[in-house]
């Protein structure tokens, strides 16, 4: 789905979503289609300085005033441009990458905007464990934890209909690798189906993990903690 703007440069009406190390493609292009080789172009990012992530002047890329993060990881498709395809080739893609991108003809006031959305594919499947007995409630408690995610997802604890389960808070912790660790604990009570799943997901990029665990009875559970103490 695309938007276009009054200003006739369009670009996509959702966010892109790239995997770190990946190549992605930013689309915008000129409607209706012109020759634009000739023009003054310019990709950039207004949180950065330089803010200039690409710069087409005169028939060719203007290498140095490009932001040093982008430094030959960005390209045009050049015999594209005759058509108004102005589209952002971006190689091997960073978590730093994420963030508002502007494709702009200055002289001629003419702009739009591409959100690109950056995810990691290092997430884990999720841990879980015993971590006690609810002896008020008569159940077990279960802790899960994934690590690996960006951006930051949600844990849910789910039945074994995929009912939700009401649980403690997401724990959250992001390490100097700008990756998330989440973990949450939930007590398991004996009205609840035997069979639970603990699901990691990030909605705006598509992502889940998952792991199912097949709990017995508590005093089964109480036992074999006694017999491993």
């Amino acid at each position: 789905t695309i938007q276009l703007l009054q200003n006739g440069v369009v670009g996509p009406h959702q966010p892109v979503v790239a995997l770190v190390d990946d190549d992605v493609i930013l689309p915008c292009h000129v409607e209706p289609a012109e020759d634009v080789t000739a023009q003054i172009m310019e990709w950039t990012r207004s949180d950065l300085n330089p803010r200039f992530v690409h710069v087409w002047r005169s028939g060719q890329d203007l290498v140095n005033t490009r932001n040093p993060s982008y430094r030959g990881r960005t390209s045009l498709f050049i015999n594209e441009l005759k058509h108004g395809n102005i589209s952002l080739k971006l190689s091997r893609v960073k978590l730093s990458d994420e963030g508002t991108y502007k494709c702009s003809f200055p002289l001629m006031k003419k702009k739009s905007f591409v959100k690109l959305v950056v995810a990691s594919d290092a997430a884990t499947s999720p841990v879980i464990s015993l971590s006690g007995i609810d002896k008020n409630r008569g159940g077990v408690v279960l802790q899960c934890e994934s690590a690996g995610w960006y951006p930051e997802p949600e844990l849910l604890w789910l039945d074994g209909e995929g009912n939700l389960l009401s649980a403690g808070p997401t724990e959250t912790l992001r390490g100097p690798d700008d990756l998330y660790t989440v973990s949450s604990r939930v007590t398991v009570e004996e009205r609840h189906s035997n069979s639970i799943t603990c699901r990691v997901q990030q909605r705006n990029t598509n992502q889940s993990r998952e792991t199912h665990i097949h709990v017995p009875g508590s005093n089964y559970v109480i036992t074999f903690m006694v017999e491993r103490l």
